[in-house]
């Protein structure tokens, strides 16, 4: 119960004190369990924002479900994921109880348009850390570029580039592999040549 109740605070904090959502989350959700907790390994992490990304529902949610889940089995993350929405219902009841009351003064408007500011800056850093780690080499760079272009044309749905991304990396994994062994095949002869 004791680290249902740490899932529960931990994923809650996440919830409170990241703003912006989504992307705006991954730095907290790096810290929290990554750094701090050492629930999950960086590797992990990148492919529970992958898998989130490619599934429905919000990044944060789904990579609350798949950690608590790891961490406790389904009450794990039943607690992970009530954590990680529980403060903004909260925040959003409030929230939308007074904004009607609030909204048109141009302190609040104003506001806002910092907070959309600010939100941009998370994401791109999230964006630089997440980049650093993923684009190890030029294949993956290559990968970027295509999708990147793709995702910019904006004609095609979010999930196919998932997809698109993933088949483009298990085919590059399987060329290069291919190719490591051509390249040790004539050394291998070599080294039995010589043996002889």
């Amino acid at each position: 119960m004791k680290e249902l109740l740490m899932l529960f605070v931990s994923f809650a904090k996440i919830g409170a004190f990241t703003f912006g959502g989504g992307y705006a989350m991954l730095p907290m959700l790096q810290k929290e369990l990554v750094e701090r907790r050492k629930w999950t390994s960086e590797d992990e992490i990148m492919d529970y924002f992958a898998i989130g990304q490619c599934t429905p529902g919000v990044i944060a949610v789904n990579t609350a479900t798949l950690i608590g889940y790891k961490r406790k089995g389904v009450l794990g993350g039943i607690f992970a994921t009530l954590g990680v929405i529980f403060p903004s219902m909260v925040i959003i009841t409030v929230i939308a109880a007074c904004l009607r009351n609030f909204a048109e003064y141009e302190a609040v408007k104003h506001a806002f348009g910092g907070i959309r500011v600010c939100v941009c800056v998370l994401i791109v850093n999230a964006v630089i850390k997440l980049g650093k780690k993923s684009l190890p080499n030029l294949l993956s760079v290559g990968i970027f570029s295509v999708v990147l272009l793709l995702a910019l044309w904006g004609k095609i749905q979010t999930a196919f580039l998932v997809l698109l991304a993933g088949a483009f990396g298990v085919i590059l994994h399987f060329l290069s592999k291919k190719r490591k062994n051509k390249v040790s095949e004539p050394e291998t002869e070599k080294k039995e040549e010589l043996a002889e």
